[in-house]
């Protein structure tokens, strides 16, 4: 059994490193400063403490399973690259909305999923084991699969929590919204999530954001407390930089679009307005734009 990491940043290399050790083999694809520290070794710390050497390269090669943890703005790229190796059963562990869609256009074999799982970088090379969650992998259209259990099995043997759901879409756009409420609040602040809810001024704003993710997702048939979630997930994670603050902390573009912006755009298809969600996506490009 062949695994791959489209994207050896901090999630793939936590979750490849995690396979590795599990005893399969695994294919850590990355670029850049982090290709060069990943072929002298792979450090965890954090929850589990440990190096190993990988096995790393700066293109896609033949596998069973390749899981995509490239930045949802990088999806179709990497899409593009792994339409020209048999990739296997491709899973996207990716934040935002979309990613799925775009892989299948050059992916014949592709899965939805979501993981809370807490991984930083760092420094290139060492990724820190932040947080334990779930991954949760699911066909789009709700059925339950061999390569789903496929997926999940090698997760489960690696000692990680995952499961096969029939409700992927909404469990991806559940953690949009949850996203869509704390990341850019504190990207834009400089906080750490906690603050989010600590703040109430803050708060105000992520209540704000998290109703109108509410009811576009009401629009499309999925009801949850989007409110309860944010509140539960901002105080779960109190003392974790989201993404974005660390995007921006490191001069990089953030996945705004993919979450925000998502929200925004399908916003528009019901005639729904989410200001609150345009307000941020905006402010987030700003400070981008200064890069």
């Amino acid at each position: 059994m062949r695994v791959q990491i489209m994207g050896a940043g901090a999630l793939g290399s936590l979750v490849g490193s995690l396979i590795q050790i599990a005893g399969y083999e695994v294919i850590f694809v990355a670029r850049g400063k982090q290709l060069l520290a990943l072929k002298k070794g792979l450090r965890v710390s954090g929850l589990k403490e440990f190096e190993i050497s990988v096995y790393c390269t700066d293109k896609p090669e033949d596998a069973d399973i390749t899981f995509v943890t490239v930045k949802a703005y990088d999806t179709e790229s990497a899409a593009k690259r792994l339409a020209e190796v048999d990739a296997g059963v491709v899973c996207s562990l990716q934040n935002g909305v979309g990613n799925e869609e775009i892989l299948s256009e050059y992916c014949k074999r592709v899965l939805g999923g979501v993981t809370t799982y807490g991984a930083n970088l760092k420094d290139y090379g060492h990724v820190v084991y932040a947080g334990e969650g779930y991954t949760y992998i699911g066909e789009m259209d709700g059925s339950v699969s061999k390569e789903a259990e496929m997926v999940v099995d090698v997760l489960k043997n690696s000692g990680i929590r995952a499961e096969v759901v029939r409700d992927i879409e909404f469990r991806i756009w559940m953690k949009a919204v949850i996203n869509a409420a704390i990341n850019p609040i504190t990207a834009i602040c400089k906080v750490r999530n906690g603050e989010v809810v600590r703040n109430p001024y803050l708060w105000e704003v992520a209540k704000a954001v998290a109703e109108e993710g509410r009811e576009v997702m009401a629009k499309m048939g999925y009801e949850f407390d989007a409110v309860a979630e944010v509140r539960r997930v901002a105080e779960m994670t109190a003392e974790n930089k989201s993404s974005m603050l660390q995007d921006l902390e490191r001069g990089k573009r953030t996945e705004v679009e993919f979450i925000n912006g998502a929200i925004v755009k399908k916003g528009e298809e019901f005639g729904i307005d989410c200001p609150t969600n345009k307000t941020l996506l905006n402010l987030v490009r700003g400070v981008e734009s200064g890069f």
